[in-house]
């Protein structure tokens, strides 16, 4: 079985389409000096980084700068879950010993903290619903495997629709039904598409599919379904349940999130308004960017000797800064953010379990120089760039490492993100239903100026 079905080359660029490529390019530029005469904000954020604001939401809140003296200055990160501090939250279900992403769910979508009998309620229903049509696999995932995990995913979220009788119906029950179901069978399709593809076009000698086990929570059934021997132990699980609390919700500005309240907006599906917020989020510049963080460390662990030396280490971070190095994209990944300067609280979350599992993993050399990296990367880029704001670590400074040392491969990275997001995206589509108003719909300026029709005969 094979993904290319035929002999044609749907992906050949002919010399006639080039020609018409530059055409739209040359016709198409629009100068830089006019989005600032119209005071247009580019990825609606003001000069300064700020957020335009295009709505209120209850679900979320990220804190990056406090008031001192009637002015705003930086401070350190906070992320708030429904109003109560993620930190927190991590801190309570740790010292409990217990899994937090199912707990963070029903927080995300409900807006309370269940008791146990709730949250065992919760976990049982999203165990009901971990499993996806008769044949869905072999007929959808298994004869059309792709090379990305996240247009596999989208796909399958599309397809869904043509398995649900009630597809269309936007009220509140039937909404919450269909996304409680995405959320239970993610996993299964970002799982099941990665070994379509691993042993359909990367060639793995071994195809296997596990059923999720109803006694696992999301993390441990992850692990579950991507090992061959569905091994592993408690630190690998309750590292990766982490992430995935991390990233299941960081407010209705970010672009998936954002691409999921303005198709909901609309009024459309369910399937619709997530496969559509799938695509923002394999972009590179917002869930592939943990990828960018691995491929950049691989390549100063292959040019810089000591691992140990400080000034080895800022040498050459100011050459890829300089674009002398790795991708000359003169970026620093997984240093900066779009809201906070000072810290990340995911990075810091997250980073309070990446030294314990790389003790386990035998890859502390590594850890140390993930360490360094943090330390001295904000202190090249604000020396070498005029910066409005501090940089620090990101989530995805150290989520890509955490992956390395789990043996996910890197096709999942992002459809990990995904697992974790559709929490985020299901409880922003329902608020945007119960506070229904109007369609979203920014405005956009022309600049072009009108001409005269030429009739053909007298074009050239």
């Amino acid at each position: 079985m094979n993904a290319k079905h035929d002999k044609r080359d749907y992906s050949e660029i002919t010399p006639a389409l080039r020609a018409l490529a530059e055409l739209c390019e040359s016709d198409t530029v629009i100068e830089q000096e006019m989005f600032q005469k119209y005071n247009v904000f580019r990825g609606l954020r003001n000069n300064e980084g700020k957020g335009v604001l295009t709505g209120l939401t209850e679900i979320s809140e990220i804190v990056a700068k406090k008031e001192v003296n009637g002015k705003e200055v930086p401070c350190r990160g906070k992320l708030f879950y429904r109003g109560y501090n993620v930190e927190d939250l991590v801190r309570g279900f740790m010292a409990d010993r217990r899994f937090g992403f199912e707990e963070v769910a029903y927080l995300l979508l409900f807006g309370i903290l269940p008791n146990k009998s709730q949250l065992d309620g919760f976990r049982e229903l999203l165990s009901s619903y971990r499993s996806l049509p008769t044949s869905f696999v072999r007929d959808l995932i298994m004869k059309a495997p792709s090379i990305n995990m996240m247009n596999s995913m989208a796909r399958s979220v599309l397809t869904m629709y043509s398995y649900d009788n009630n597809p269309d119906d936007t009220s509140l029950p039937n909404v919450l039904r269909q996304c409680l179901q995405l959320i239970a069978t993610f996993p299964m399709m970002a799982v099941y598409g990665y070994q379509a593809f691993d042993y359909y076009i990367d060639g793995s000698r071994s195809f296997f599919i596990h059923e999720p086990d109803p006694k696992l929570t999301t993390a441990e059934n992850i692990l579950h379904m991507l090992r061959f021997d569905s091994k592993y132990t408690r630190l690998e699980a309750q590292v990766l349940d982490l992430a995935l609390v991390l990233h299941a919700e960081h407010g209705g500005g970010n672009n998936s999130t954002f691409t999921t309240r303005v198709v909901t907006s609309s009024g459309t599906d369910t399937y619709s308004a997530i496969a559509a917020a799938l695509g923002s989020l394999k972009g590179p510049k917002h869930g592939g960017a943990n990828i960018k963080v691995t491929h950049m460390f691989r390549d100063i662990m292959e040019n810089v000797r000591d691992w140990n030396d400080s000034d080895e280490i800022e040498a050459y971070l100011k050459k890829i800064l300089h674009k002398e190095a790795f991708d000359h994209a003169g970026l620093i990944y997984g240093i900066g953010h779009a809201i906070y300067s000072v810290s990340d609280p995911r990075a810091t979350v997250l980073k309070s379990l990446v030294g314990k599992l790389s003790r386990e993993k035998g890859r502390e050399d590594e850890y140390k120089l993930y360490t360094q990296v943090e330390k001295l990367a904000p202190k090249v880029i604000s020396g070498e760039r005029n910066m409005y704001k501090g940089v620090s670590a990101n989530v995805d400074f150290y989520s890509g490492f955490v992956y390395q040392m789990l043996g996910l491969p890197e096709e999942m990275y992002t459809p990990l993100f995904a697992i974790a997001r559709i929490v985020g995206w299901s409880a922003h589509r329902l608020e945007e239903l119960i506070n229904a108003g109007k369609i979203i719909r920014p405005a956009y300026m022309n600049v072009q100026p009108r001409r005269e029709y030429v009739p053909m005969a007298e074009r050239k």
